[in-house]
């Protein structure tokens, strides 16, 4: 025990001290030098842990859409992400939740379509650096994300059948689709192509419509939706922010421009340490993204209180196996490919029951309510709940084991919202937080 605790004080000793380094450090004790590999007693462990999240690589490709980098598609994408017409009410899009001035969300606990939903909105900011998408990873890629909310009933209500008949009879739609998977298909006939038939296990007269349609036909709307989701997903992956004064910080400890090293208050530069120290934040929100990409189960109640009632990950994990649009399907550009192979590995296993995505902490100062329910209204909030532990439920067996009380100080609170804040990036581009213009 003694042995240890003299590594560890060692190991803090290496983190703090200047000359652990051989370099001059700012008067926060940050080290300016490059990272070097760590020595068998840990020295040099914080500036590697710091760098692992900065700086942030370009978005991963997405070979299961060929428009993802279309600026044609990307366009096409923006005007219907603004579009109301293919709600079922005509007064929804996908920017009545996804707002641009609220950060691509809607700053409510519970997100609002034709009726109140279950969960909280997620921002869209940098979305295309997830692997799993909504709070259950019941999608595999953008595109098959944004065919969900659309043809909800609780949200935009409307029908995929609907849809293509829009983009067939408005010229622009039309003009635009047409030049990247050729002419829509020829819906006129209404009869042929019921506008509110859509294959639903709530809505059994839109089932029932769905269902009687040809089988050719139904492959044709399908085929037809999944271009113009995969236009969605291309206009959302345009969505990144620029960096923010965290990354400035990292350049700094790289370059040791002291205007640099300066973007982080000393509060934030403390913050950061408990982050990647005691803290130990970056155990799940780790790498650039500030997340694992995976799913837990941290015991916040649900916003009606106790019991918990939604499965999660236990049902997301079952649902993205089936879904007809996943990374597999026939309607994915590589369905042999390694978003579709990673499918294979998706398992659905009690221990998952309550399990949700770990949110990324890029842009996390601009995004509250916090958590899957928003049951957190302020970061103070969350950061004083992984404090304490309190009002946190025992979901059977299954919890996560490492939850453990942090026991902050009042100060440590403070400075790592301090920190968390110092990830809050440049917006995106004006041009891109409307629907396009035709000049």
């Amino acid at each position: 025990m003694i042995r240890a605790a003299a590594i560890v004080a060692v190991a803090i000793g290496a983190w703090l001290h200047p000359r652990s380094f051989g370099v001059a450090p700012n008067e926060r004790g940050w080290s300016q030098a490059p990272y070097r590999a760590p020595n068998e007693r840990g020295w040099s462990q914080a500036p590697y842990r710091i760098r692992q999240h900065s700086p942030r690589p370009a978005p991963p490709a997405d070979p299961t859409n060929r428009v993802a980098d279309d600026p044609r598609a990307a366009k096409l994408g923006q005007r219907l992400f603004f579009e109301k017409r293919w709600s079922k009410n005509g007064e929804i899009s996908c920017a009545t939740c996804h707002e641009p001035e609220r950060a691509f969300a809607d700053a409510k606990p519970l997100g609002e379509g034709l009726a109140k939903l279950e969960r909280h909105t997620p921002s869209l900011l940098d979305v295309a650096y997830n692997r799993w998408f909504f709070w259950d990873g019941r999608a595999d890629t953008l595109w098959s994300q944004a065919l969900g909310p659309f043809e909800n009933d609780a949200e935009m209500g409307g029908t995929r059948v609907g849809a293509v008949a829009l983009v067939a009879s408005d010229a622009t739609l039309r003009a635009e689709y047409t030049a990247l998977f050729g002419a829509p298909p020829d819906v006129g006939d209404a009869a042929r192509f019921p506008r509110d038939a859509k294959p639903s296990e709530s809505n059994a007269a839109a089932n029932a419509l769905w269902l009687a349609m040809h089988a050719d036909d139904r492959e044709a709307i399908d085929r037809a939706a999944s271009n113009l989701a995969k236009c969605v997903a291309a206009y959302e992956r345009r969505l990144v922010t620029g960096p923010s004064p965290f990354d400035r910080f990292v350049q700094g400890l790289d370059d040791g421009d002291p205007a640099k090293l300066g973007a982080l208050s000393p509060s934030a530069q403390r913050g950061l340490e408990l982050f990647v120290g005691k803290a130990n934040c970056r155990l799940c929100h780790s790498g650039p993204n500030f997340s694992d990409g995976e799913f837990h189960s941290i015991g916040v109640a649900p916003l009606a209180g106790p019991p918990p009632r939604d499965s999660g990950r236990h049902a997301g994990a079952k649902l993205v196996r089936e879904a007809p649009f996943n990374a597999a399907s026939r309607f994915s550009d590589a369905p042999d490919g390694d978003v579709a192979q990673r499918l294979a590995t998706v398992r659905s296993g009690p221990e998952m029951w309550g399990e949700f995505k770990t949110p990324s902490l890029r842009n996390v100062g601009r995004t509250a309510p916090y958590m899957h329910q928003g049951q957190f209204a302020t970061l103070e909030a969350v950061v004083r709940f992984y404090s304490t532990m309190e009002g946190a439920l025992a979901v059977g067996h299954h919890q996560e084991t490492v939850m453990q009380p942090l026991q902050l100080t009042d100060a440590e609170i403070e400075d790592l919202v301090a920190f968390l804040r110092s990830l809050d990036g440049a917006d995106v581009a004006d041009e891109l937080q409307r629907a396009p213009s035709d000049d």
